[in-house]
């Protein structure tokens, strides 16, 4: 079996379909396949660029050809699908992937109830996050408005290090308006969004009314999130392998 075999191997055993952390974790595990370089995560990302056996999902995700339309999320991803089930599953996924990097780094996480049964990829929300209920870190108020944020890490003191709103095509006035509210905290703010929304972003946060939190407000884009979620994973893979 050469390398892609082993990709292949590794996402036919998934359903036909994986994200680059998973691969990470499984492929160099495949049997009898010789990985002579330095550098097998990076040949595993060359890999799925090959456009003759993989087309690419979502940035970090990607499928086999042969499985497009077995895949069970494949309703939601086709072209035509409906706008709204696509970017449904845009938000889900990246909150997926943002719960993952957290859960990664060691923090504790939380998503709010309303979206605990959202489905990253083939599993409910609540099943990725750590946290079923948020740490009442402050007053009743502050804590009932953090609760709605999209991803919240939390430190091993119980508190936030990192609130993260996924603004797929919503308007940040909202997301804003959160971080004011709980700006008093020591914590990171960050909105993860599409890359053709920095602009809007931008404009957007200049407003006087967010003057206390536009230092603090970090945009992440898709692309960026994805690069962040195997980064981690690559380096997490490495250490397992020493």
């Amino acid at each position: 079996m050469n390398q892609r075999e082993a990709v292949i191997h590794v996402m036919t055993e998934n359903g036909g379909y994986a994200t680059l952390k998973h691969l990470y974790e499984h492929t160099l595990k495949v049997p009898g396949v010789k990985w002579k370089t330095k550098t097998p995560f990076a040949s595993i990302r060359r890999i799925v660029q090959d456009e003759k056996y993989f087309f690419k999902i979502r940035p970090g995700l990607w499928a086999l050809h042969e499985y497009k339309d077995k895949i069970p999320f494949s309703g939601d991803i086709k072209e035509d699908a409906p706008k709204k089930k696509q970017d449904e599953f845009s938000h889900s996924y990246f909150q997926g992937i943002l719960v993952e990097i957290g859960n990664l780094q060691g923090f504790a996480t939380f998503v709010p109830h309303q979206d605990k049964n959202r489905m990253y990829l083939e599993k409910p929300l609540h099943e990725v996050a750590s946290l079923s209920s948020i740490y009442t870190f402050s007053y009743d108020r502050v804590v009932g408005i953090a609760q709605t944020v999209d991803v919240s890490w939390f430190n091993e003191r119980k508190m936030p290090d990192t609130f993260i709103e996924i603004e797929h095509s919503t308007n940040f006035l909202n997301s804003f308006v959160k971080f004011v509210e709980l700006r008093d905290f020591n914590a990171n703010f960050m909105i993860a969004a599409p890359e053709t929304r920095e602009r809007e972003f931008i404009s957007k946060l200049s407003r006087s009314a967010f003057e206390s939190i536009k230092q603090r407000v970090r945009f992440l884009n898709y692309e960026r999130v994805s690069s962040l979620h195997s980064a981690i994973s690559e380096k997490i893979a490495i250490e397992q392998n020493l």
